[in-house]
Parts: C-alpha cells; sequence; structure tokens
C-alpha cells in the first residue's frame, strides 16, 4: 500500500464497466504474454447482458488489485490464477498476498467496499497447452462458463499505470549474434512442445545460431536458418512460434554480413590448422 498498491481501488471501481473500458482501451494496453493482443478489446468480450512470475512473487498486490478492476470490468465474479507447478515460491507468495486481501476486506464479499462480490483462487498444475479454437473462451471457458485468459503483467499493470511497450538496448560492443542466439536458447526453453514447427523449430534454430557465435558454418546454413524460421512462423496454436522467428529474421535481415564474416574467418583457423 505504501506503494500506492489498492490506492483508491474503490473509486476505480465504482467508476463501473464502462469507464474502466474506455480507460483501459485509451492507454493501449496490450497483452504482455506475447500475442499483444489489445487488452481493452479482450476484456471487452466478456461484458455482456445477462445472455505473469516476478510479480507474484515481490509484488502480488498490484495483481490481485488487477483481478478486481479487470473482473468489474468484465462483470466476473472470480478470478483463477494458474501458476506451473515448479513455480513454488511464487505460488506461496500469492497465496500469501490473497489470505491478506481477504482479511482486509479488498476481495471477497463487497470488495474494497464496492458492494461487488469478487473471488480470487490460486491454482497450481501442469504445464499449460493452447487449445484449438473454436470454443471461444469468451462463450465456452474454464467449467464451461464465459472466461477471459490473460496474462498476469497485463493485468497487474491495469490500475493508474502506462501502456504496454518494450525494449533492448544494446552497445556496439554487444555481440549481436550471441544476444540473437541467446533469446534461441529462451524460445526452445519456452516452447510447451504442442505444435510440431515450433518444438522442433526452436531446437534447430537454438543449435543453428549457437554454432554461428564462433563462426562455425557455411554461408547457405543462413538460408537454411531462414528457411526453418519462415516455417515456424504462422505455423502454431499460439504467438510463442512467431515469437521465435522474428529475431533470427532479424538477425539475418540486418547482420547477415557480420555471420559471413565469422564464417570466413572460421573456416580460415580450420584449414590453417
Amino acid at each position: 500500500m505504501k506503494r500506492g498498491v489498492w490506492y483508491k481501488t474503490k473509486e476505480i471501481v465504482d467508476k463501473g464497466t464502462d469507464w474502466i473500458l474506455k480507460e483501459i482501451v485509451t492507454s493501449g494496453l496490450r497483452g504482455r504474454g506475447g500475442a499483444g493482443f489489445p487488452s481493452g478489446m479482450k476484456w471487452g468480450f466478456m461484458n455482456k447482458p445477462s445472455d505473469g512470475r516476478e510479480i507474484m512473487r515481490h509484488d502480488p498486490h498490484t495483481l490481485l488489485e488487477g483481478c478486481l478492476v479487470a473482473g468489474r470490468a468484465m462483470g466476473a465474479r472470480a478470478a483463477y490464477i494458474y501458476i506451473r507447478g515448479e513455480f513454488y515460491n511464487e505460488a506461496s507468495q500469492l497465496n500469501v498476498a490473497v489470505k491478506e486481501a481477504y482479511d482486509a476486506g479488498l476481495i471477497g464479499k463487497n470488495a474494497c467496499g464496492t458492494g461487488y462480490d469478487f473471488d480470487i483462487y490460486v491454482h497450481q498444475g501442469k504445464q499449460g497447452k493452447p487449445r484449438l479454437k473454436p470454443p471461444f473462451p469468451a462463450d465456452v471457458g474454464v467449467f464451461g462458463c464465459p472466461t477471459t485468459v490473460a496474462n498476469v503483467e497485463t493485468v497487474a499493470v491495469a490500475p493508474s499505470a502506462l501502456g504496454t511497450a518494450a525494449i533492448t538496448v544494446m552497445n556496439k560492443d554487444a555481440d549481436v549474434v550471441r544476444c540473437i542466439a541467446r533469446l534461441m536458447h529462451f524460445y526452445k526453453h519456452e516452447s510447451c512442445g504442442q505444435c510440431t514447427p515450433c518444438r522442433e523449430g526452436t531446437g534447430w534454430m537454438n543449435v543453428m545460431t549457437h554454432r554461428f557465435v564462433e563462426g562455425n558454418g557455411q554461408p547457405e546454413e543462413i538460408d537454411m536458418l531462414w528457411e526453418i524460421s519462415k516455417q515456424i512462423e504462422g505455423h502454431t496454436i499460439c504467438a510463442l512460434g512467431d515469437g521465435a522467428a522474428w529475431p533470427v529474421q532479424g538477425l539475418i535481415r540486418h547482420f547477415r554480413p557480420e555471420i559471413e564474416a565469422r564464417m570466413a574467418q572460421f573456416n580460415q583457423k580450420k584449414l590453417k590448422a
């Protein structure tokens, strides 16, 4: 609370569905899970007539406050926060925060004294896997009820915050090939393995880019890497595949001479040896 969490939450909730949705749309907030879908539009899907880890670990009340605001915007009565089973510390911290919020009357019956009832449940489970549509979650989701699925960070920044933006700044001393290779390691690790292009392709791109760091490869492999990225892009259920393909494409598009120069240098050393 000293950092501003739960500040004027009652006033936000009391402003009602239309005002909250309008503010979220105006802010330009987009989903931070990777797809970048406009959050105001997504939340609006739920508003029908009667017919993410660091935050959870270090600042869980921002998420709980965001859940209440999002729930009011959508006319929902409960939020289920799903946490992968291996994130034990995050789940523990979040459960403590949920109890604190209930004890303080911030959530539950008459949340924040608004007359609005809203419950929050923490659920630990196995690795989440996306599914093909239909059904549309806003029509049929959890327990067969209308559901909105959103990234934790998106929800956490919804009360009195800026919109979504991301940028990584590196100086000229940074090894751009190594940086992209590190990204490929991340995407390989995060792939759930459900879609073949992503499951296999991220592994191939990880191996190839790490070889390219030291120049271990042939120039024709650069085009092979490009082709692999294109076979992943647009061929997966969720957007993680696209997210994995784009850094590789950017590397090849803007830094191909750097990759080729390393390959030439590496092959010269091999010949001398």
